[in-house]
């Protein structure tokens, strides 16, 4: 989100800065001798007060949000703002089961399908709803359908996107199947 916000504030004075050329406005006013608009005061209190005119200065490079990462740590090298830890059991699928460490930005670690999980955990950090909803468990009271999916659990821990993420995942009822599917495949589809 800051990283969205520097680049419209960015853009916006890149914007203002070639809508007011410098060959039409100067900061003592303007250069013509023509009509003085009528909204701008020329008598009274405000008439000293004229806005300065003229081209914005450059806007200053904000390393890190510009990036696209986040920033650099002591030693220069890029942070890494997702390292999740992945314990999957009881999937009945070779290979699934185990500890998997998982970073992205760059994509590193030991799971399995590294590239696709961070393909994944970006997709649903690019909306609103799927920042929210990601790993959130479901709410208590939810009438759920009673399908039972399988013995499979995981706990999924770290930060992603720089936020603190601790969650289990099951598939003992429809909303939890569904949103164990949804975190495919940063877990394993064992459908």
């Amino acid at each position: 989100m800051l990283r969205r916000l520097a680049l419209t504030a960015v853009v916006s004075l890149a914007a203002l800065a070639t809508a007011v050329p410098a060959s039409i406005a100067t900061a003592s006013g303007p250069v013509s001798s023509g009509p003085t608009p009528a909204a701008v005061p020329t008598s009274g209190p405000f008439a000293a007060a004229r806005p300065a005119l003229g081209p914005l200065p450059m806007p200053i490079p904000l390393p890190g949000f510009l990036e696209g990462g986040g920033g650099k740590d002591a030693d220069g090298t890029s942070e890494v703002l997702t390292r999740l830890t992945v314990s999957v059991e009881n999937t009945g699928v070779a290979g699934a089961d185990g500890t998997f460490e998982l970073e992205c930005g760059p994509t590193g670690g030991s799971h399995p399908q590294g590239q696709a999980a961070c393909d994944r955990l970006a997709e649903a950090g690019a909306t609103r709803a799927g920042r929210q909803e990601l790993f959130r468990p479901t709410p208590e009271g939810t009438m759920c359908t009673m399908i039972h999916g399988g013995d499979a659990t995981a706990r999924i821990v770290g930060t992603w996107e720089g936020r603190a993420v601790d969650t289990t995942a099951s598939r003992r009822d429809g909303c939890e199947i569904a949103r164990w599917n949804s975190l495919v495949p940063v877990l394993p589809d064992v459908r």
